[in-house]
């Protein structure tokens, strides 16, 4: 080979390689987005959820850069394709839609500086490009790798014509078009559908009528509290968005034989409510938005329960106490607040939301909501209130490298 083929054949083979990692990239990508996605895979995982999301970002920064080195080489293929506009036009998409697709999810990463205005936005843009954009890019990344193998066996084909050595087509044995196509398709079945047929068949082998079976376990508490008329019909009028589940543990659900809460630690007058006197206690209503460090927000939520502070006030709290640990039922989960923060007027332990008993999945029958942070203080299925001396206390995903500052931008 000359000088000039041997050039195009580096060109050839680098854009290969450059194709086969960018592709596992983008791959591993979209089924780690999908198991962060599924509310199946959010209980199951706990906090491993954590470190394949620190994953799924530096992967997603690593494709970006990847997309970059790829400049010069599209350049080239860019003159290449001077009289194939559609071809182009294939090449400028999915540039416009990994560069979408990483900027929405910086502003992810970003949560804190971005503000919920931005990455609610953002968490749409990088859905959408995950559902609409994603399989265009797959197209995009096979066409592109059996094209180059076509040139090769055409250069091979050239060579052997003209009595030159013949340069076998490079072969990756980690990455065809058919492995790749398993892989992806595969892999996002059984990441997405597997649970569903799992729970199908433990249920059909446990005698369970599957017409009966309930996505989320239902608490079972008398009485039900009634909604004060401020809250139903709801003065927010009605919250502006969707929840979605997260969760450490298996969701619990109460009843009344199972269910207490207690407010304790450095306090003058220490209690403890069962469900019956709990729903007694005097209630106020507020409208608040709830913002999740995931980047998604649920707004106008009318949210019926008791202020923190006046349960705080009740048990007197000794002078000694700093700050308030809040357990969950769920027996793992548990947070904190300082004491001052704690204090503060629209800090609510909740029952209700928009009229109605807080749903388990939600953190029903009884959830803290704290409106001016992120929704992880907001701890599910609160049932104790511990006056604590240090401040120092980090809650279980501030253990797990949240921040201990939670305040919403």
């Amino acid at each position: 080979m000359n000088k000039l083929e041997d050039n195009g054949h580096d060109y050839r083979k680098q854009s290969a390689s450059l194709h086969f990692w960018h592709a596992s990239m983008i791959a591993f990508l979209a089924l780690s987005g999908l198991i962060l996605y599924s509310e199946y895979w959010k209980a199951l995982l706990g906090e491993a959820r954590l470190w394949i999301k620190w994953l799924h970002i530096i992967v997603g920064l690593l494709s970006g850069f990847m997309l970059f080195s790829k400049l010069r080489l599209t350049i080239s293929l860019w003159k290449h394709l001077q009289d194939k506009l559609w071809q182009r036009l294939n090449v400028i998409t999915m540039f416009l839609l990994i560069i979408c697709w990483l900027i929405s999810g910086i502003l992810l990463w970003l949560y804190h500086a971005a503000g919920p205005s931005v990455t609610n936005a953002a968490l749409l843009v990088h859905d959408l490009l995950t559902w609409i954009g994603l399989p265009i890019i797959i197209y995009h990344s096979l066409t592109k790798f059996e094209h180059l193998r076509v040139i090769q066996r055409h250069q091979s084909k050239q060579d052997s014509e003209d009595g030159s050595s013949i340069q076998e087509p490079d072969k990756s044995p980690l990455y065809t078009r058919k492995s790749f196509i398993y892989m992806v398709i595969f892999g996002g079945l059984a990441i997405s559908v597997g649970p569903n047929l799992f729970n199908w068949i433990r249920n059909l082998l446990s005698g369970q009528e599957l017409h009966k079976t309930k996505e989320y376990p239902v608490n079972d508490l008398l009485p039900t509290p009634q909604p004060l008329s401020a809250s139903f019909p709801p003065i927010g009028g009605g919250a502006s968005g969707e929840f979605r589940i997260y969760t450490v543990t298996n969701i619990p659900s109460f009843n009344n034989n199972n269910w207490s809460f207690t407010v304790d630690g450095l306090v003058e007058e220490p209690a403890v409510w069962n469900w019956e006197q709990f729903v007694a206690l005097p209630r106020t209503v507020q409208v608040s938005d709830f913002y999740c460090v995931t980047g998604w927000s649920v707004y106008h939520n009318t949210w019926e329960g008791i202020p923190l502070k006046n349960l705080l006030e009740q048990a007197r709290v000794k002078a000694i106490a700093k700050a308030v640990r809040l357990h969950s039922g769920d027996g793992l989960y548990a947070d904190s607040l300082t004491l001052e923060q704690a204090m503060q007027n629209n800090i609510m332990v909740a029952l209700m939301h928009d009229g109605e008993p807080i749903p388990s999945e939600q953190g029903g029958p009884v959830r803290l909501i704290v409106p001016q942070m992120y929704a992880y203080k907001s701890v599910k299925w609160l049932n104790r209130i511990e006056l604590i001396e240090t401040t120092n206390y980090s809650g279980y995903w501030e253990q797990r490298g949240y921040p201990v500052d939670a305040w919403v931008k």
